[in-house]
Order: structure tokens, then sequence, then C-alpha cells
């Protein structure tokens, strides 16, 4: 499993995850973090990675698009800590 964090969830988590075996990204690690929901989804499409956010937009995105991937996870705890 390949993770995509978006902007909204802390840089620490990315850490976290990645010293417990999970392939995890940030996108302020790759220079993403003031891209728009449209790059943020091809970067993950390319890469093949799952997208995790607090943003719902990104499911309306990928329904208006009629598009199958990437698959989002999306969190809906407000004040998550890594």
């Amino acid at each position: 499993m390949k993770l995509l964090l978006d902007q909204g969830l802390p840089r620490s988590l990315a850490a976290l995850l990645r010293q417990n075996s999970v392939d995890t990204i940030h996108v302020g690690e790759i220079s993403l973090a003031t891209a728009s929901d449209e790059e943020i989804l091809q970067h993950a499409r390319t890469d093949q990675r799952i997208i995790v956010t607090l943003d719902a937009d990104f499911h309306a995105l990928l329904a208006l698009a009629m598009a199958a991937e990437p698959s989002i996870i999306r969190i809906r705890i407000e004040g998550l800590r890594a």
C-alpha cells in the first residue's frame, strides 16, 4: 500500500507511518503543498498512491471525471495529530 497524505494531515504522520513500514509521502515533502486537488490526483494516479485527506473535494472530482482511480481515504476526525 502506497499512501499520499494531503496538506491537512500532519507531516509527522507520514514519518510515523514510514516507521511502521507503510510507504507514505506527504504532499509537502514533494513540493505539492500548494498544488491544486487536480495536480495531487494526477500525482497519485501516476505514482499509484492512495490519497489520504480530510477534504471531500477529491471524491467529487473523481465522480465528475467518471474516474475509478486513484483511491481516496477521507478521514473525518478534526484535530488529528500523528
